[in-house]
């Protein structure tokens, strides 16, 4: 895992400064769109942020638990053995509570391809699910 400075490219390939980008939800602002949680959750993972990514998993998802320090673990574990290379955004259909994001991204342990699914409560995107394709 590569150490994200603030001046760095954001990794979610925006071409944007990490400081102007993605932080800024990492700090807290509230993504609008799904696309931007989960390009920021893609961020978050290069970055380390492991609470961000419990902060922004949906209830239902299989993930989810409320012990949260294992899961913690788990992320960073995941994050700090992985280097996050490219995102590629292939589709993005937003409904009104209801998003869909399609995407491929390149890590040194290989390529994923997945589908995810977001729900927005009480205003804010959640990830709730992914189908790796």
């Amino acid at each position: 895992m590569k150490k994200i400075r603030p001046n760095d490219l954001c990794p979610c390939g925006s071409n944007n400064k990490y400081k102007k980008c993605c932080a800024i939800y990492h700090k807290g602002a509230v993504p609008k769109t799904a696309l931007l949680l989960m390009k920021s959750r893609y961020s978050a993972y290069a970055s380390n942020q492991a609470s961000y990514i419990i902060k922004t998993t949906h209830p239902n998802n299989s993930d989810y638990t409320t012990e949260t320090h294992a899961w913690k673990e788990s992320i960073e574990a995941f994050s700090k053995a992985t280097d996050f290379l490219a995102l590629e955004i292939l589709e993005f259909i937003e409904g009104e509570e209801e998003a869909y994001v399609h995407f491929k991204a390149k890590l040194s342990s290989g390529e994923m391809i997945e589908k995810s699914r977001f729900l927005k409560i009480n205003n804010a995107w959640l990830y709730e699910s992914g189908e790796l394709r």
